[in-house]
């Protein structure tokens, strides 16, 4: 399986043309389904949200090794003591999530009234600037813990990313999302797909890059890498360093439309986050 990574390769789907009208989120969902099928056809569908563990034996055994003591495990415990932890005024987030902290597959959505992306690291913000409480930071820190837990009660809970069909705006946040996704950037002018779509299951140096199909269902992940468990912008932010381009602000619009629309590419694929990453 060792191959190496390619820049040279080009792949005919009709969701390489963002912007325009030929294909509709359902003819990309389609389409990356279909592709992903016939470059991996020993792996079922929901296997895709185990990311490089899907496609690779070796690596699945160490993952699965791992996963019986699992390193998130002290965050997720973090996160139920925020949880049931008041803040000063006497309200909590439980305030905030009426159904409870496993909403996590009800994110990211379109808000009509903000006229944007809402993500849950963004909802927990707004939970905590509503009850007069500090904003964490979107990338690394407590953020992680109330995110932990939350995605930990949500597991087993599929994937489902509407797109409302009567509010224009909500469809433009997801082609420009997916516009992002398929432009080159960066000193490398390289794009999220060189690398996890034309290249998935080449070896980039030591590793072995994972398929675009799944990425968002294990966020947040504890990388090997980071020492922590650490936010699906965070990742976005490293990815976009590895290309050299300049990064953008975990919770910007870019980043936020970004998860839209690969969020979306996984509907109807099980939560199983956190999760660990190398």
């Amino acid at each position: 399986m060792k191959r190496l990574f390619t820049a040279a390769v080009v792949i005919a789907l009709p969701l390489v043309m963002a912007g325009s009208a030929v294909a509709s989120p359902a003819d990309d969902s389609s389409a990356i389904r279909s592709y992903f099928s016939k470059k991996f056809p020993a792996v079922e569908l929901n296997e895709f949200g185990n990311g490089v563990y899907a496609i690779d034996k070796v690596s699945r055994e160490s993952w699965e090794a791992i996963e019986e003591f699992p390193p998130y495990e002290t965050f997720v415990d973090a996160g139920e003591e925020m949880w049931n932890t008041a803040f000063a005024n006497g309200k909590g987030y439980k305030d905030c999530f009426a159904d409870g902290p496993g909403v996590a597959h009800k994110y990211p959505h379109w808000d009509k009234e903000k006229g944007m992306v809402m993500t849950l690291p963004l909802a927990i913000n707004n939970c905590r600037k509503a009850n007069g409480e500090k904003p964490l930071k979107y990338a690394k820190g407590s953020i992680n813990d109330i995110l932990s837990y939350m995605t930990y009660n949500s597991r087993g809970h599929k994937t489902n990313v509407v797109i409302p069909s009567d509010d224009p705006r909500a469809m433009a946040a997801y082609e420009e999302g997916k516009q992002f996704y398929f432009a080159r950037r960066g000193q490398l002018n390289f794009s999220c797909a060189s690398c996890h779509m034309q290249n998935s299951g080449n070896y980039i140096r030591s590793d072995i890059l994972s398929p675009a199909l799944g990425h968002t269902t294990g966020f947040p992940v504890y990388r090997s890498k980071w020492g922590t468990v650490g936010t699906l912008h965070r990742r976005f932010k490293g990815c976009n360093k590895q290309v050299r381009a300049k990064p953008f602000k975990p919770q910007g619009q870019e980043y936020r439309n970004l998860e839209y629309f690969l969020t979306y590419m996984s509907n109807g694929l099980e939560l199983n986050g956190p999760s660990a990453r190398k």
